[in-house]
């Protein structure tokens, strides 16, 4: 009797697809050109300074606050403060999520809108006193003391958890509770009998 049977190929397994890349990405001009939240949350490029880029973004607030100043009411700024804060609230947290990073640094809005309170309810001042006001600003939201320190853990990331709304609000939180704490101290400082 003769063998009938074919020889048959092994089995190999099917090539596993390919894990999704989650290493955080670089920032540049061409990554933040690839979307229109990318342009807010990075300052419209103040965020891509390769040195003290928090600092550079509030610069950029600051000059943009004065010349913007001249031609926007007080109410005009409220509006314009109460839609940055939802808007940059979808843009640090889409920006943070193309970044595949919880709270990049180069993600500046949040200085940005902050320190435009800070200026809107301290306004009008003298050059020394913006000075005063941004030196404030710039301790609080970089060293974190008490409240900023606290505001700043609230919303941290989680081992096994995305990158969410809830990071976005965090990315923004610290930094408003950075200028309450600046508008609180040049409060005091104007109560003091001097």
């Amino acid at each position: 009797m003769t063998d009938t049977t074919l020889p048959v190929a092994p089995v190999v397994p099917a090539a596993a697809p390919p894990a999704p890349n989650t290493a955080p990405r670089r920032a540049t001009a061409a990554f933040m050109l690839g979307h229109p939240a990318r342009w807010l949350a990075l300052g419209f490029g103040s965020g891509l300074s390769p040195v003290a880029p928090g600092t550079v973004g509030t610069l950029w607030a600051w000059a943009a606050f004065v010349i913007f100043d001249r031609f926007l009411s007080d109410g005009q700024w409220a509006a314009v403060i109460a839609l940055s804060l939802p808007l940059g609230w979808w843009a640090c947290t889409r920006t943070a999520q193309h970044l595949r990073t919880a709270d990049p640094g180069v993600i500046v809005w949040d200085e940005v809108v902050a320190f435009w309170i800070v200026l809107w309810l301290v306004m009008p001042a003298g050059l020394l006193a913006q000075a005063v006001a941004f030196g404030l600003f710039r301790y609080f939201d970089a060293a974190k003391p008490g409240p900023v320190g606290w505001a700043d853990r609230l919303c941290k990331l989680r081992p096994g958890q995305a990158i969410g709304w809830r990071q976005g609000f965090g990315i923004l939180f610290d930094d408003l509770v950075a200028a309450l704490c600046t508008l609180l101290v040049i409060a005091l400082w104007h109560r003091l009998p001097w």
